[in-house]
């Protein structure tokens, strides 16, 4: 049986690979590497416990850090791992440093990489999640992508063999979570009302290390004077902490700030809110899975099918009013099956199988 190095270590990379895995491990020999980008139990240890996934063979506990020293002590480490375990192939999802981590010390190493979410493109490469996705993307022997337009933006820098357009693994999770997530959990146990609060997130470093940004996207949730509910990444509430948005916060009554929840309680919160605020590329989407109306803090997106389908809305803090956007907002009268059609782990699985066999 063929050996895969599944590396992982970010809260997104949980729900894909729990989709993933259990298909996976039907046909292949998964070892399991967690990086520990993200360390916290809320952050991290919760997505394991809650969905079933596999505990990881090995966990790095690499932690925080600069990008720099964080990608290379995870480069060291999950080296060491594939000279021990030898495997016939490593598994990378998405664009963050334990994907470049795992994608580059694979290269170097001359071990096939596959690359599940490949082909996104926001065109800013000042996000580091750009740089990490275009690298990991230019080195993999397979690239699975999402949706047709990710596999466009691969002909365009002209990637187009070993290419497959298999659909989206987070719509796979969310289908297969949501029964559970509404047996488990209910609004109640926070306080709210279907279709009667906003869901904010905020963890992007374009917006929370710059603290006009942040000071503008929290006024922006205070503005807008209805029930805003926000699980706040470790992160950004140390950002608030220590400046001036703490008091600010602490003088008004709208806007409730609570600590990050497990992926069940998410989709639960996405599903049955009004509307959405985000910095974040899989919030997007599962706003859209849920057909829910999304408002994006950021000027670009790499999920740009949501904002062609009109869903979601991309809204700069720091010179539009979010309360005016909102208001001026009508929800579209079309939903399309724009990410597959929940099958796409199985597909994953099934190409991989084929390519192993024309070796």
């Amino acid at each position: 049986m063929k050996k895969i190095l599944t590396v992982v270590g970010a809260r997104p990379q949980f729900v894909k690979v729990a989709a993933v895995s259990r298909k996976l491990r039907n046909s292949f020999h998964e070892v399991m590497v967690d990086t520990g980008q993200h360390y916290d139990y809320k952050m991290a240890g919760v997505f394991f416990d809650e969905l079933d996934i596999p505990k990881p063979d090995y966990s790095l506990n690499v932690g925080s850090g600069s990008h720099g020293l964080q990608t290379g002590n995870m480069m060291v480490k999950i080296e060491e791992v594939v000279f021990k375990e030898k495997p016939d192939a490593v598994l990378v999802y998405g664009d963050t440093n334990s994907t470049l981590a795992g994608s580059l010390v694979a290269s170097k190493l001359h071990v096939p990489l596959f690359h599940v979410e490949a082909g996104l493109r926001s065109y800013n490469k000042r996000m580091p999640e750009e740089i990490n996705r275009v690298l990991t993307d230019h080195i993999s022997s397979l690239l699975f992508t999402p949706t047709e337009t990710a596999s466009l933006n691969l002909a365009k820098e002209g990637i187009v063999h070993n290419v497959h357009l298999v659909g989206d693994v987070m719509f796979d999770a969310v289908n297969y979570y949501w029964s559970q997530s509404e047996k488990k959990y209910d609004l109640n146990s926070f306080s709210l009302k279907d279709k009667d609060y906003y869901l904010a997130t905020i963890h992007r470093a374009e917006n929370t290390n710059n603290i006009a940004i942040l000071t503008a996207i929290i006024k922006s949730l205070i503005d807008l004077n209805e029930s805003v509910i926000l699980p706040l990444h470790p992160r950004t509430q140390q950002k608030i902490n220590d400046s001036a948005l703490r008091g600010v916060l602490a003088q008004q009554s709208n806007v409730k700030i609570i600590d990050p929840v497990s992926y069940l309680e998410m989709i639960l919160l996405e599903k049955h809110a009004k509307a959405i605020i985000t910095d974040s590329g899989g919030v997007q989407k599962e706003a859209y899975f849920a057909k829910v109306p999304c408002f994006t803090l950021r000027s670009e997106t790499e999920w740009v099918e949501t904002v062609e389908s009109g869903w979601n809305v991309l809204v700069d803090p720091m010179n539009q009013s979010l309360k005016q956007v909102i208001e001026m907002y009508n929800v579209p009268s079309q939903h399309m099956m724009l990410y597959g059609d929940g099958n796409a782990a199985q597909k994953i699985v099934d190409q991989i199988e084929l390519w192993f066999k024309s070796r």
